[in-house]
C-alpha cells in the first residue's frame, strides 16, 4: 500500500476542511448543481476522449496508485547476477532448471529465449517491444487523469458562467446577488479542487509507477543480454548498477560488503 498517496489525500482534505470550518459553515460550500456540472462534465469529456474500455478499467488504474508494490531493483540485480553465475559455471542451458522458480514472466521470457539460443538482436528486439507495449498501456491510464485534470477547471469556469447568467437575470433583488455569486464561484472551486487534489496528483503518481516499472524492465533486458553473451557476473553487476540512483547504489554496495 502506498502510504504517501493516502496521507496526501487525507491531509489535503483535512487542511481544506479546517480552513473552511474555521471561517464558515461547511454547508455554504456544498451545492449539488455545481458538483454535477464539474464532475459530470469532466466525466462526459473523458468519455468523448477515450474508448469505453479505458473508462471501465479506471478502478484498476486507481488501484495502482494505492496498492502497487514496486519490486526492489537491488534485489532484482542480485537475482540476475546469481543467474549469471549459474550460466558461467554450468553453462547457459543450466538456467532452464531455475526458470520454473522465477516469478517475473518478463524475466522468464528473456531467460527462455537465451536458453533456446535465440539470436541476441532478436531477444533484445522482442523484449524492447514488450517494454514499449507496457509503457503505452501505462500512459493511457495516466493520460485519462491528465485529461480530467485539464477538463475539471474548464467545467468549473463553465459552471461559474452559468451561475453569473442566472444571477444577472435576477438583478432586481439586490439581496440575492451575494448568495447567487457565491454559488456561481463554487463550480470554479470544485474544478480546481478536483484537478489539483485528485486528478493531476494521481496522474503524476501513475507516471512515477510507470518510470519505476520501465527501469526494472530495462534492468532485466540488459541483464539477460549480458548473461546471454557470457559476461563475468561482476561485470553484469556493474552494468546493471548504472540504472540505480545513488542512494540505491550505496545500499547495494553495503549489502555486498555485508555478504
Amino acid at each position: 500500500m502506498d502510504i504517501a498517496t493516502i496521507i496526501g489525500l487525507i491531509s489535503g482534505t483535512a487542511l481544506l476542511l479546517w480552513a473552511i470550518l474555521s471561517k464558515a459553515d461547511l454547508g455554504t460550500f456544498i451545492d449539488g448543481g455545481s458538483i454535477a456540472i464539474v464532475c459530470g462534465g469532466s466525466l462526459s469529456a473523458a468519455m468523448i476522449s477515450f474508448p469505453i474500455q479505458n473508462l471501465l478499467s479506471v478502478a484498476k488504474v486507481v488501484k495502482n496508485c494505492f496498492f502497487s508494490k514496486s519490486r526492489n531493483p537491488v534485489a532484482l540485480i542480485h537475482e540476475l547476477v546469481h543467474y549469471a553465475e549459474v550460466a558461467r559455471r554450468d553453462g547457459i542451458l543450466a538456467l532452464e532448471n531455475v526458470a520454473g522458480d522465477i516469478k517475473d514472466p518478463f524475466l522468464v521470457s528473456g531467460i527462455q529465449m537465451a536458453v533456446d539460443g535465440t539470436d541476441p538482436d532478436l531477444i533484445e528486439t522482442v523484449m524492447l517491444s514488450d517494454l514499449e507495449a507496457v509503457e503505452a498501456r501505462h500512459m493511457e491510464g495516466k493520460s485519462l487523469f491528465d485529461n480530467i485534470g485539464r477538463y475539471a477547471p474548464a467545467f468549473g469556469m463553465i459552471g461559474t458562467l452559468v451561475g453569473l447568467v442566472i444571477m444577472l437575470q435576477n438583478m432586481s433583488d439586490p439581496d440575492s446577488i451575494g448568495p447567487a455569486m457565491a454559488i456561481a464561484l463554487l463550480t470554479t472551486f470544485y474544478g480546481a479542487l478536483l484537478a489539483n487534489l485528485v486528478a493531476l496528483p494521481l496522474a503524476d503518481k501513475l507516471g512515477l509507477r510507470s518510470r519505476e516499472e520501465m527501469m526494472l524492465r530495462m534492468i532485466v533486458i540488459k541483464g539477460v543480454m549480458a548473461i546471454q553473451s557470457g559476461d563475468n557476473p561482476r561485470i553484469v553487476e556493474q552494468k546493471l548498477k548504472t540504472f540505480l540512483p545513488n542512494r540505491l547504489r550505496v545500499t547495494a554496495e553495503a549489502e555486498n560488503q555485508a555478504a
